[in-house]
C-alpha cells in the first residue's frame, strides 16, 4: 500500500512541475517591470513606404539617425504633422532640447509652426513650452538652425524656406533673457520673441562680420549680423537688376530694421532669352544642364572646383579639393531668379544639401548652399559664389558618321559579344553570363563605346574608348576597346590593357 501511494505522488509531482514550467513558458512573467512600465521617452510613429531592398540602409548607425532627425520628444496634437527637427544642448545644459517645425493639416494655409521642447526638472519630463508660426508655407524647402545673430550670446532660432508664392523666406525668433519673458500672446511672444521675418522673390543672406576676442573669450558682446534679401529692381527694365535691401538689429526696438537699400546692375543680356530660362522649371533645368567652373572673387575660372548638373538622371556632382561628392537630385522648385533643389548625398543619405540656383548672365549663374538640415548661411560657406558654363574643347573635329547600334558577334579576351540592333548586348565567357544595354557615341573628335551591364552590379557602367575604322555602311572586322573616364578634362585612360574585338559569324 505505502509503494503504491509513493507511485501516485510521485505522478502527481511530475504533472505539478511539469505544468508550472508550461505556465512561466506561455504566461508574463509577473515580476518583469518591462511590461508594466510606462515608457517616458514618446515617440512619434510616421507612416513610411516599406523597403523592397535591405540594401539601401547603408549601415544600422546612419538608419537610427535618419530616424532620430524624425524624432520629437513630445508627441503632436492631433492634425499636426511633423516637418523637421533640430535637437541640441541650447542655452548650455546637460539636458538635449529640441526645435520642431511643423504644420497643421486641419488649418487651411496649412503654415509652418516651429514649437520648442524643453526638459522640466520638477515632472521628469519634456514639455512643448513655446509655439509660434512662419512665414514659411512648403514643408520641402524648411531648414532650422540655431545662432547668436545679435551679439550677446543669446539663443536665436532661424527657420528658412519657401512661401506658396514661391519667394523665399526666413523667420527669427530670439530667446528673452530671463525675467523678462511675459505669458505667450498670439503673436507667438513670450518664451521667444519674434525680431525678424522676410520673405522676397529672391535670396536671403546672414551677413556674417569677424567678432572680437573678447567676444569669443565670453567676456563681452561682439557686433550684431545683418541680414540682406536680394530681390528684383521692379524700377528696372532688366529683369537681372536687383536690389538688395539690408536689415539692422535696432537695439531700441529688439527688431530687425531696414537700413539700406542698393541698386544691383545685372547683366545686360538678350531679354527674351532670359525670360525663356526663366519661364519654367523645365527651361531652367535644361539651361543649367552640364558642367559649371567656378570663378574666384579675383574673376579667374578655377576648374579644380566645378558642379556638374543632370537633371535628366536625377544627378548633382561637386568636384573640390581633391574630393568628388555626388548627391541625388530629389527635389527642385522654380524661382523668380532660377531654382531652389533639394539633394541628398548617395553615400550618406542623412547628409542633405539645398541650392538656390540664380541666372546672373546666359553664360554664368550665382549658388547658395545650405547644408545638413543647419541653416548654413553666410559668406564661409565653399560652394557659395559664381559659376561660368564649361566651354566646348577647342579646335573640334568634324566626326565622321557612326551608327549608335549594330548586329554582329564579336570574340574577345571577354567571351563572345553579341551587339543587338535595339540597343541591347549578350555576352558570353564560358559558364558566366552578362547582358545589358550598349552604344556607340562620339565624345567631340572621339568614339566611345558605353556598356551599360543589367545583372552584375561588380562591373555596372563602363566607358570604352574605341580605336578601329569607322567607315559608314561596313561592319568593322577589328575593334581596340581601353577603359576610360569622363571627367572635366575630357576622355582620360584608364591603366588597364587594350581589349581587342574581332569579327565573328553566330
Amino acid at each position: 500500500m505505502t509503494r503504491k501511494v509513493v507511485r501516485i505522488l510521485t505522478v502527481l509531482i511530475f504533472v505539478l512541475c511539469a505544468g508550472g514550467i508550461a505556465a512561466l513558458i506561455i504566461l508574463p512573467s509577473p515580476w518583469d517591470t518591462k511590461n508594466n512600465r510606462t515608457d517616458q521617452r514618446a515617440r512619434v510613429v510616421i507612416p513610411r513606404a516599406l523597403r523592397s531592398n535591405a540594401d539601401e540602409i547603408d549601415s544600422l548607425a546612419e538608419y537610427l539617425a535618419r530616424e532620430d532627425s524624425l524624432y520629437s520628444k513630445v508627441p503632436l496634437e492631433d492634425g499636426e504633422v511633423l516637418v523637421t527637427v533640430l535637437s541640441g544642448l541650447f542655452d548650455g545644459g546637460p539636458v538635449e532640447k529640441q526645435f520642431v517645425a511643423y504644420r497643421n493639416l486641419l488649418e487651411v494655409d496649412s503654415p509652418i509652426y516651429v514649437t520648442y521642447i524643453d526638459y522640466n526638472e520638477a515632472s521628469r519630463s519634456y514639455e512643448r513650452t513655446w509655439s509660434a508660426q512662419t512665414a514659411a508655407t512648403r514643408p520641402g524647402t524648411i531648414s532650422l538652425s540655431t545662432q547668436d545673430l545679435i551679439g550677446d550670446k543669446s539663443l536665436c532660432v532661424l527657420i528658412g524656406g519657401m512661401n506658396a508664392r514661391d519667394q523665399h523666406t526666413l523667420t527669427v525668433f530670439r530667446k528673452t533673457p530671463i525675467g523678462q519673458a511675459p505669458a505667450q500672446s498670439a503673436t507667438g511672444d513670450g518664451l521667444f520673441r519674434k525680431i525678424a521675418e522676410l520673405s522676397i522673390e529672391g535670396t536671403i543672406t546672414v551677413k556674417e562680420t569677424e567678432r572680437s576676442a573678447v567676444y569669443q573669450s565670453g567676456q563681452g558682446t561682439g557686433a550684431s549680423f545683418t541680414i540682406s534679401a536680394f530681390g528684383r529692381d521692379y524700377g528696372s527694365s532688366n529683369i537681372l537688376d536687383q536690389v538688395e535691401v539690408t536689415y539692422t538689429y535696432n537695439g531700441s526696438s529688439g527688431v530687425y530694421e531696414q537700413t539700406r537699400s542698393v541698386r544691383i546692375p545685372g547683366s545686360q543680356a538678350e531679354q527674351r532669352r532670359v525670360r525663356e530660362i526663366l519661364g519654367s522649371r523645365r527651361a531652367f533645368e535644361e539651361f543649367i544642364t552640364g558642367l559649371w567652373y567656378f570663378i574666384t572673387p579675383q574673376g579667374k575660372v578655377d576648374k579644380n572646383q566645378y558642379i556638374y548638373f543632370s537633371p535628366s538622371s536625377q544627378e548633382i556632382i561637386f568636384y573640390g579639393d581633391d574630393i568628388l561628392q555626388v548627391f541625388n537630385w530629389t527635389n527642385s522648385i522654380a524661382t523668380r531668379y532660377g531654382l531652389y533643389v533639394a539633394s541628398q548625398n548617395i553615400s550618406v543619405t542623412t547628409l542633405k544639401r539645398t541650392i538656390d540656383i540664380e541666372l546672373e548672365s546666359l553664360e554664368n549663374i550665382r549658388i547658395r548652399v545650405q547644408e545638413d538640415v543647419r541653416l548654413k548661411i553666410g559668406v564661409n560657406n565653399t560652394w557659395d559664389g559664381s559659376y561660368l558654363k564649361a566651354p566646348p574643347p577647342e579646335n573640334r573635329k568634324a566626326s565622321p558618321p557612326i551608327n549608335a547600334h549594330i548586329d554582329a558577334w564579336y570574340e574577345s579576351p571577354m567571351g563572345k559579344i553579341h551587339f543587338l540592333s535595339n540597343g541591347s548586348y549578350e555576352q558570353t565567357n564560358g559558364s558566366n553570363f552578362r547582358q545589358g544595354k550598349y552604344a556607340f557615341f562620339y565624345f567631340f573628335d572621339q568614339e566611345l563605346l558605353e556598356l551599360d551591364s543589367e545583372n552584375n552590379s561588380s562591373s555596372g557602367r563602363e566607358i570604352y574608348l574605341v580605336e578601329g575604322d569607322a567607315t559608314e555602311g561596313q561592319m568593322r572586322k577589328n575593334l581596340s576597346l581601353s577603359r576610360v573616364r569622363l571627367g572635366s578634362n575630357g576622355v582620360e585612360k584608364l591603366n588597364e590593357r587594350a581589349i581587342t574585338l574581332i569579327l565573328a559569324s553566330e
